[in-house]
């Protein structure tokens, strides 16, 4: 996968040489041929650091643009604080720690954390389309977390690669709390859901048949599907449902009873954890690395929206800058091992350069998130990303 080390702001203002036209609506924008044609129209100085930015113009559309368009800390006052918030972000940090740490306000933190969250989402797109299949089984499950409150559950379907330990995909599913409950408390969640105007409902099915397909997509026809899960009743019904005319492999292992402390199972669980391995230290690490799920925190996720991109962040710490294991250093990551990169990655190479959508292969359950149009009624005011520049 081809990328940048170095940050488009070191690039010398004279030889700085834009392939394309950032604007999304110039025909240029999307092309990936050598027909962008475009004009010097002077520099400006940048207030933050007294840089001098060059401005260019786009024959094609007319529209004018600079170096720092291409760059991801586009129209950013403050463009210092993107890589400590980043590494804040996956390190524990809530957003207000991390703003007392960096000297700003802790809404410029939620405005970074969603900025760095869709750029995560991009990064991903782009390693995705350079994988050309999956030759190993995927180990698949849902991480179960909460918004809003303990009452409003939030799964999140991440499969994660056997030996490479790469995670492919990442998809939400809002629901009800399950389990028991007293009457009270079940009087008290109805009472909730009739203040809140409804709760968003997913489904474990349709979210498991809508990834598998993805995964697919990556395999060749005539390749098998090989994916492992634990004893989830709608997973089976959802693999079948999604490789129905396509040949594959569903390998089901049991998840332990709670408190079964016997021996007798005790060899059938280290044959689960063994197989499942991958996916459930990606868990232990999103719940010790970010704060919002931790089993007792106050630094909760308000919106279903604000908790992917996060977790967006954290799949390209955890695929590209992370050590595989820290206890036995090997200085390779995930990335490596499936080719997609030759070395281990530092946020400062991660936000080297701009993403832009429109020259993507996005998904639309992904877009949906880029966009921030996955509402939580319960907030009230849910902000989307609309701004037209900076898309």
């Amino acid at each position: 996968m081809q990328w940048r080390k170095t940050p488009i702001e070191s690039i010398p203002p004279d030889r700085f040489k834009p392939r394309f036209c950032p604007n999304r609506s110039c025909r240029c924008h999307a092309e990936r041929d050598r027909t962008f044609r475009w004009v010097r129209k002077g520099s400006y100085k940048r207030k933050c650091d007294r840089r001098t930015i060059p401005i260019l113009k786009c024959k094609a559309c007319g529209r004018k643009f600079s170096q720092q368009s291409f760059a991801a800390t586009y129209y950013m006052k403050k463009p210092q604080l993107l890589l400590p918030v980043a590494a804040g972000l996956v390190a524990g940090s809530a957003a207000r720690q991390t703003a007392r740490s960096n000297c700003c306000s802790h809404t410029t933190v939620v405005r970074l954390r969603n900025r760095l969250g869709r750029h995560a989402m991009l990064l991903m797109c782009l390693a995705l389309e350079h994988i050309r299949q999956i030759s190993e089984p995927v180990v698949f499950d849902h991480f179960e977390t909460f918004q809003y409150c303990q009452e409003m559950q939030l799964g999140i379907g991440t499969p994660v690669g056997a030996s490479s330990w790469f995670v492919y995909d990442l998809d939400p599913v809002p629901h009800r709390r399950g389990g028991k409950m007293t009457a009270v408390r079940k009087a008290k969640l109805e009472e909730r859901i009739r203040r809140w105007g409804g709760m968003p409902t997913g489904s474990y099915r349709k979210s498991t048949t809508s990834m598998i397909k993805r995964l697919l997509r990556k395999l060749p026809h005539d390749a098998g599907l090989d994916l492992i899960s634990d004893d989830q009743p709608t997973y089976r019904p959802a693999v079948e449902e999604a490789c129905r005319g396509r040949r594959f492999t569903h390998r089901v292992y049991p998840n332990p009873k709670r408190g079964n402390k016997e021996k007798i199972h005790a060899g059938r669980n280290r044959a689960r954890n063994a197989a499942m391995f991958s996916v459930d230290q990606l868990h232990r690490l999103l719940r010790h690395s970010d704060a919002s799920h931790r089993r007792e925190t106050i630094a909760f996720g308000r919106r279903a929206n604000a908790i992917m991109l996060r977790s967006f962040l954290f799949v390209v710490w955890r695929n590209f800058v992370k050590d595989r294991s820290e206890r036995r250093p090997t200085k390779t990551t995930p990335a490596m091992t499936l080719g997609l990169t030759r070395e281990m990655w530092s946020w400062t190479t991660v936000l080297s350069q701009r993403l832009f959508p429109g020259r993507l292969k996005v998904p639309r359950g992904w877009m949906r998130l880029y966009r921030q149009r996955m509402l939580t009624s319960a907030v009230g005011i849910n902000r989307v990303h609309a701004l037209i520049n900076a898309f």
